[in-house]
């Protein structure tokens, strides 16, 4: 049984930082390509952020680019999002997800999914 568990979500100020960390276990984390998604209600899943397990390859939505950046230890199985310079827009619940393709930028392509952790940036 595969699981994607989320977690380091929290309130910050606008201009903080956070770090949220996605644990997965029952797949071959190694020959996954992770990616990062957020949600606000009401609206569409937004791609944020993806890594190929074949080359490393990331590819940044334009809206966090330079504010966020993915990492993966495949030792401990976990994908993480430092999440830089939040801002109030940047509030919505997020997600990890897990795709068995090199290169996945849609949700459709993602295979996995955690069940979300919510991000609050306000004053």
């Amino acid at each position: 049984q595969v699981q994607l568990v989320e977690s380091g979500g929290g309130s910050v100020q606008p201009g903080g930082s956070l770090r949220l960390s996605c644990a997965a276990s029952g797949l071959r984390f190694s020959i996954y390509t992770m990616g990062w998604f957020r949600q606000v209600p009401g609206t569409a899943r937004e791609f944020l952020v993806t890594k190929s397990y074949r080359d490393g390859r990331t590819v940044y939505a334009n809206s966090v680019r330079g504010r966020f950046t993915i990492s993966r230890d495949n030792e401990k199985n976990t994908v993480y999002l430092q999440m830089n310079d939040l801002k109030p827009e940047d509030t919505a619940v997020y997600y990890c997800a897990a795709s068995g393709r090199d290169r996945a930028l849609d949700s459709y392509e993602y295979d996995y999914w955690g069940q979300g952790t919510q991000v609050t940036v306000s004053s």
